[in-house]
């Protein structure tokens, strides 16, 4: 008896290890339980943003909306002094739009848009190799929607706490009123 109790202990102890291998996930329910990689490979602690306003866009440079990067700038330039940041995060997931090296992304970033908001190293956004910071985005309730990115620049906005407040498609341009009105309306409250 005492055998089979010690059998049946080796064959269950690898599923409750692989439970707590999944909690760390379970545990990041805010922005702020993030650390990421800056475009130039620094870590970044996300927690550096509590009490600020977040509004977090996956990029590209290749894409028919990289013209927005021009309205995140303004966007970034209007609201630094309210406590906004825009962070933006490459990733090539759609249509090999973002196909360069973070030193690529950065020269374009910095040349031809003048970026003044943090951007952060290649990452991907969805499918079985989705970074887990764009899984807590993704699966976070909110009141637009939830799932899946559907294509560059899809905007998060994210509250001083770190939980996910709205979401944004594509094709919502950031300066768009809807955007803004959301941005003011968790400044306001803050």
């Amino acid at each position: 008896m005492k055998i089979l109790l010690a059998t049946l202990s080796l064959l269950l102890l690898p599923s409750l290890f692989a439970e707590e291998a999944d909690t760390p996930k379970a545990l990041q329910k805010s922005l702020h339980d993030f650390t990421m990689e800056d475009i130039e490979g620094n870590p970044v602690d996300l927690a550096q943003y509590k009490d600020k306003v977040v509004l977090i866009v996956n990029t590209a440079s290749k894409c028919g909306h990289t013209p927005q990067y021009a309205d995140l700038v303004q966007l970034q330039k209007d609201y630094a002094e309210k406590g906004v940041v825009v962070l933006g995060f490459p990733a090539n997931n759609f249509n090999n739009q973002e196909p360069g090296s973070n030193e690529q992304i950065l020269e374009f970033c910095e040349t031809k848009f003048n970026v003044n908001f943090p951007m952060f190293s290649k990452v991907s956004v969805r499918g079985d190799d989705q970074h887990p910071l764009f899984a807590f985005l993704t699966e976070a309730e909110n009141p637009d929607f939830t799932g899946n990115i559907n294509w560059n620049f899809e905007k998060v906005l994210v509250g001083p706490d770190g939980t996910v407040q709205r979401r944004f498609r594509s094709r919502t341009n950031p300066s768009s009123p809807e955007i803004r009105e959301a941005i003011d309306d968790l400044v306001t409250a803050n």
